[in-house]
């Protein structure tokens, strides 16, 4: 037998070699598997049932989901979050593009400048980092010392129902560090070349960020869009740490993953805090299906 036809037989035992060694590493993923299937049938399961966890439960079939329809913090619950997500998200994405921007222009210490503005996105959903917000910004806080500076006199913003969540929406902006990081790695794959040939045809740098930088970093945009999106609507530890689980003050920080909280654990009316996970997972579903409907009129793949 002939060398090509000797590899030629030795090809499909090589690739049931490699597919055993792909399984074998995928082996962690599946064990991690089984711990998440359960839980969520059996969330499914309670979604439809009166359930206190002292007790066993009891089929509703959709009484929860009805219950929704007139549960008015269940609403407040949802505008909070709403509000939160669709200014935060926009916000903390255009900070993290410009800083990305202005450190693709070859700044010196590069690394050092990434690693500080990563860390908040690191500390920022930390218990720690709540406190000392709220710290920052409470009546006597800093932020209203500086301003006394200037002779204004600063709202006690954290527990002002008109300023709580501003407070939080301004704390999810600064964790802006890991879309930042992102963005960085995906200017870096634009080629220069573009921006030269614009530039000798007179292209200005608004130009050039708008016809060249945008389109090629639509995906990566597309990317953190997504991501963004779903950790916002998830939003738990900061509307709990800042009014210690109560969603106030006058429930202007009451996330809908805190009220779900109180209605299982506080109220133990576990079947309702399952049907209400249910809507959220349709919700961030419903989110993200819009995401990628619509994706293909402003995502730009250069291939």
């Amino acid at each position: 037998m002939t060398a090509p036809a000797r590899a030629l037989a030795a090809a499909p035992r090589r690739r049931r070699r490699q597919d055993r060694a792909g399984y074998l590493f995928l082996l962690p993923w599946f064990g991690g598997l089984l711990f998440m299937i359960v839980p969520f049938f059996a969330s499914l399961y309670l979604a439809f049932t009166e359930y206190d966890l002292l007790t066993p439960p009891r089929w509703a079939g959709l009484d929860n989901f009805r219950e929704m329809l007139g549960d008015a913090l269940l609403h407040q619950s949802l505008k909070v979050t709403f509000i939160y997500t669709l200014v935060s998200v926009p916000l903390s994405l255009a900070v993290a593009l410009g800083v990305a921007i202005v450190l693709d222009r070859g700044v010196r210490g590069l690394a050092v400048y990434r690693s500080v503005y990563y860390l908040p996105s690191l500390l920022g959903g930390s218990v720690a980092i709540v406190m000392l917000w709220r710290y920052l910004f409470g009546y006597d806080g800093i932020v209203n010392d500086a301003l006394a500076w200037f002779g204004i006199t600063g709202p006690a913003w954290t527990t002002d129902p008109d300023y709580a969540l501003s407070t939080l929406i301004l704390l999810h902006v600064w964790t802006f560090g890991a879309p930042m990081v992102i963005f960085l790695a995906g200017l870096r794959q634009i080629p220069a070349m573009y921006y030269e040939a614009s530039a000798m045809d007179g292209a200005s740098k608004w130009r050039q960020f708008r016809s060249i930088t945008l389109p090629l970093l639509s995906p990566i945009i597309f990317f953190n869009l997504v991501q963004s999106l779903i950790a916002s609507f998830q939003t738990f530890t900061q509307g709990y740490v800042l009014s210690n689980g109560s969603g106030g003050p006058a429930d202007s920080t009451l996330f809908y993953n805190l009220y779900l909280y109180q209605k299982g654990f506080a109220e133990f009316d576990m079947g309702y805090a399952s049907s209400m996970a249910w809507l959220l997972l349709m919700i961030i579903a419903g989110f993200t299906a819009i995401n990628f409907l619509t994706a293909r009129f402003w995502v730009f793949y250069d291939n």
